[in-house]
């Protein structure tokens, strides 16, 4: 994992203008108001033994981590904040992008309003598909949490 490079693409997106259409972006995608970069991915990785797969998620959640404590410096501490009851809130209200998808896709992530931008910056691992591949994110976005 490149620190260095991961933290100057979350420092990118709190200033780059949010997209018209929702579409690719630089290894995520972007849409009206906010931006999922796939910081890491575990592509290949599907289909293999589940104890690939456990150490790939527990990997990506110390690159998530390491990466809680560099904005920690910056932002200020946070607890993890619950996707999973984000997730059911979803099954009786409209939950807005990006949190119904980050919801669906991880199970905790970290949060910020990033001081100066207007932006909420969240770190997640998505894994909570086993049939899909694990990936390390960064979401920013307009749109407050739920």
């Amino acid at each position: 994992m490149n620190i260095a490079r991961h933290l100057a693409l979350v420092d990118e997106l709190c200033f780059r203008p949010f997209p018209a259409e929702h579409g690719p972006s630089g290894g995520g995608t972007a849409a009206p108001g906010y931006f999922t970069a796939v910081l890491e991915s575990s592509r290949g990785l599907r289909g293999r033994a589940p104890g690939e797969r456990a150490a790939t998620v527990e990997q990506y959640e110390k690159d998530r981590d390491a990466l809680y404590e560099r904005l920690a410096t910056r932002w200020g501490p946070t607890d993890p904040y619950n996707l999973q009851t984000v997730l059911l809130r979803t099954e009786r209200e409209e939950i807005s992008e990006p949190w119904a998808g980050l919801s669906a896709a991880a199970r905790v992530a970290y949060l910020w309003e990033a001081e100066g931008t207007g932006r909420w910056v969240a770190l997640a691992v998505a894994d909570r598909d086993e049939a899909d591949e694990v990936r390390l994110l960064a979401v920013v976005t307009q749109e407050a949490p739920p």
